[in-house]
């Protein structure tokens, strides 16, 4: 069996008092640091945190909403961009 080196940190934190003593409480029923205490229990938390994908986000693609009439794609950006434009099968219709 190989060895494994592991490069430790030293860094602080700030805890809720109630979860800092009940860490202690732990350290001292088990007999061992609350460093290790801290390791081992962000060790069990990690899986809960997958890495996020780092593909942008992109939208999902639109479901087909059954329009009942066909329109295509120039003059659906004509009716999304100019207000006062009237659609083809409307132009001679009087309301």
């Amino acid at each position: 069996m190989g060895w494994q080196i592991a490069i430790m940190v030293k860094t602080q934190i700030q805890l809720p008092e109630h979860l800092f003593r009940e860490a202690k409480r732990v350290a001292a029923d088990y007999e061992m640091s609350f460093a290790e205490v801290v390791r081992r229990s962000l060790e069990r938390s990690m899986p809960a945190y997958p890495p996020k994908a780092s593909a942008p986000w992109q939208a999902p693609t639109p479901m087909d909403l059954g329009l009942r009439c066909k329109i295509d794609d120039d003059e659906l950006r004509l009716l999304a961009n100019e207000p006062a434009y009237i659609p083809r099968r409307l132009r001679g219709k009087k309301s």
